[in-house]
């Protein structure tokens, strides 16, 4: 063999060599890619789901706060408007007295201003001069009779009022939410406000804590990255090809490496998402934290339900995140096996849906664990499709082995695919479920008759 021929063999050798690195690493690139998308689209609904919560729970809570304040301030008007001769006068002493009345951590937006009811100012302790002004057709940019609006609010049986109004303390219009309330006594209308920049300050605090957190677990991907493909180049710089046999083993191994990589990335992703559940306490704590205010205020039954509220939401979380950590991976089924796994799970999935589950389990033999981990994903497809669609009364589980292999057969009393569009349109499902099985050299069989769905998987004695 000449130089060049040699050389040549050399060129053709190395080719080869950056190819087989090419085609192992684009799987583990491509799975990292996804598992960078899932956690981002999950933190990212989980981010909403608890926005649109601690908003409304706050919301609430400083609607109690202002209609706590406000009927207050009304027996004080009231009283004072009692003692004197001529109900329609305001007593000076009142009125003086709620002018000097505020609340909150920002005082000066936080006040207490009097109408009579066709829209003369009796008294605004920010604005004293439009005291003794007729303000009937004052409009706001939009074209909105703002005091119009006020007093047909305090006669109504909603007394929250949404409005622009000035604000004290940077002198912008800004959104205001409101409580008013007609006084008979002195034929007034007295009412407050809070500005509502508090609850984007809630979202920004969430928003901040969920950015970080993203930032976190994608800094720890690209480095379990980093080092998967480390490792795959290693692999893969150390094939001999001049020996097909050895050559073809390492292939195999590689790829079984990627596979084991992507189910060890699943893994940590859920523990990631679990430890990652101190930014949700964070906005329980606030919501307790307002509580506690409330019980220092004397409200008790405002501070009750925000406890009530507060008590709901991390129990909903609580759930939420072991529903994801259970879908990623399950860390019974590396601790216990399959078998253990599918109880526990159809036990959960009885609890969690209320519908009857009769589960057979066999003792089994010790599995591969890629064959387990493939198994327990399609025993997920299976019982996520029953509980979203099915609306089925019994699922029927077993899980057993016989002299020819392996059986698990899940079968429910439900409705079928055919009768749900949603479940026609994901069946992406099912051919997900018949490669994971027939990877192991298995049989995947799907049987749908009116009352009878039936989801069957058999792997062969000798795969296992």
């Amino acid at each position: 063999m000449t130089i060049s021929q040699i050389a040549a063999k050399r060129k053709a050798q190395l080719r080869l060599r950056l190819l087989l690195i090419l085609f192992a690493s684009l799987p583990l690139i491509v799975a990292v890619v996804a598992v960078d998308w899932m956690v981002r689209d999950l933190i990212t609904e989980m981010q909403k789901n608890q926005v649109i919560a601690v908003q409304s729970i706050v919301l609430q809570a400083r609607k109690d706060e202002l209609k706590h304040f406000v009927q207050a301030g009304s027996k004080v008007m009231a009283h004072f408007c009692g003692t004197h001769d001529m109900p329609t006068a305001l007593s000076h002493e009142g009125k003086e007295l709620l002018r000097h009345m505020d609340f909150g951590d920002l005082a000066d937006d936080n006040y207490f201003f009097i109408y009579t009811m066709d829209g003369s100012n009796v008294m605004h302790p920010r604005l004293p001069e439009i005291e003794g002004k007729n303000l009937w057709d004052f409009k706001d940019a939009a074209g909105h009779l703002i005091i119009q609006d006020l007093l047909k609010h305090a006669r109504s049986s909603d007394h929250f009022v949404d409005y622009v109004w000035n604000r004290p303390s940077t002198g912008q219009i800004e959104a205001k939410l409101g409580y008013v309330e007609y006084v008979p006594e002195c034929q007034l209308m007295i009412g407050t406000g809070l500005y509502l920049d508090y609850l984007k300050e809630v979202k920004d605090y969430i928003d901040k804590q969920t950015n970080e957190t993203i930032q976190r677990t994608r800094d720890r991907i690209v480095l379990i990255a980093l080092g998967a493909l480390f490792v795959v180049a290693a692999g893969g710089l150390t094939l001999n090809i001049r020996e097909q046999r050895v050559a073809n083993q390492k292939l195999r191994r590689m790829a079984q490496q990627v596979v084991e990589s992507q189910e060890a990335e699943r893994t940590r992703v859920a523990r990631d998402l679990h430890d990652g559940v101190s930014q949700w306490l964070a906005a329980t704590k606030f919501t307790f934290e307002t509580a506690r205010l409330q019980l220092q205020k004397g409200d008790t039954e405002s501070s009750a339900q925000t406890i009530g509220n507060g008590v709901q939401k991390l129990q909903e979380v609580m759930r939420y995140v072991r529903e994801i950590s259970h879908r990623l991976r399950s860390a019974m089924l590396d601790d216990a096996g399959l078998g253990p796994t599918i109880k526990q799970e159809s036990r959960e999935f009885g609890e969690r849906t209320g519908i009857r589950v009769e589960v057979n389990v066999a003792p089994l033999p010790t599995l591969p664990k890629d064959l387990e981990s493939d198994l327990y994903r399609a025993f997920q497809e299976a019982t996520r499709n029953i509980e979203k669609h099915a609306h089925a009364s019994l699922v029927q589980i077993s899980l057993h082995t016989e002299r020819t292999g392996l059986w698990l057969v899940i079968q429910d009393n439900g409705v079928g695919p055919g009768a749900t569009p949603a479940l026609q349109r994901d069946g992406i499902g099912l051919i997900n479920m018949r490669e994971r099985v027939e990877r192991h050299g298995g049989e995947f069989e799907f049987q749908c008759t009116p009352g009878l769905t039936k989801v069957t998987a058999f792997i062969p004695q000798t795969h296992l």
